[in-house]
């Protein structure tokens, strides 16, 4: 086992609880014929607050998604720099939990986003067998833009997905 598995099993295993648990907040919803990811709310109709340590980490994210998208759309991005994405995703996820602290209702929705980017991780990993590890940067790009839908992250902008 890698020193990275410990890690994304920690924030899979933070995450898929408070998913499972959210209640009546959460809805099956489909964007661009990907799989079902779900619909959260905002905190009275406002973004949920964020702090410095999820604000760098998901920059981080943003930066290496947008570094690699391109790439992996042509179908030009090796498994060595899949490899590199998956860990340092990972990295990210690890820092977000050892870090982050958030009002319990925004680390609730944001831990299912998490599982959303932790499922592209995966996926970008070649930890699930028959999915194309480009569909897993993909993944991570569409969750990247969903945080954004529902956290204030000044200076932010969306992965553009090509289409």
């Amino acid at each position: 086992m890698s020193i990275q598995a410990p890690r994304l099993l920690l924030a899979l295993s933070l995450a898929l609880p408070l998913a499972l648990s959210a209640g009546p907040t959460l809805a099956q919803t489909h964007d661009h014929g990907s799989a079902a990811s779900t619909a959260l709310t905002l905190d009275h109709g406002q973004k949920w607050a964020t702090d410095a340590p999820l604000r760098r980490a998901m920059g981080n994210l943003a930066q290496a998604v947008n570094q690699s998208l391109p790439a992996a759309h042509a179908g030009t991005l090796t498994d060595a720099q899949y490899d590199a994405l998956g860990t340092k995703a990972n990295q990210e996820f690890a820092y977000i939990v050892e870090n982050c602290k958030l009002t319990p209702q925004a680390d609730a929705a944001l831990h299912v986003i998490l599982a959303d980017m932790v499922n592209g991780a995966e996926v970008i990993g070649g930890k699930q067998a028959g999915q194309p590890r480009a569909d897993g940067v993909v993944r991570l790009a569409q969750a990247l833009n969903r945080y954004s839908e529902y956290f204030d992250h000044p200076g932010w902008q969306e992965v553009q997905l090509p289409h």
